[in-house]
């Protein structure tokens, strides 16, 4: 739990102010290796072998591409907090802020 949403791992399910969120299984599987990371810097070579179960190959912007979806679809359903913050040249951090 990261403030005002959920994530049932097990469950496939993620809960935003208590509302069922509707994701793509990468988009999931995604945001539960980031929030498994919570607070710490996860790179996008760690995330796109959890998310995509493979080695990310050179020039594959797909772990930005989807980090991108789930923030807009965060933002929307839980307007003003952040929870997937950028470290250029490191990864990302998953962390709710106010």
């Amino acid at each position: 739990m990261a403030g005002d949403l959920e994530i049932w791992p097990a469950d496939g399910l993620v809960l935003a102010t208590g509302h069922p969120m509707t994701l793509s299984v990468r988009e999931f599987q995604l945001l539960v290796a980031m929030a498994k990371r919570e607070g710490s810097i996860a790179t996008r070579e760690e995330l796109y072998g959890e998310a995509w179960h493979t080695e990310l190959k050179p020039g594959d912007r797909s772990v930005d591409v989807y980090v991108s979806r789930l923030r807009r679809k965060l933002t929307r359903a839980i307007p003003g907090r952040s929870y997937i913050h950028t470290h250029p040249g490191f990864g990302y951090r998953f962390q709710a802020d106010v």
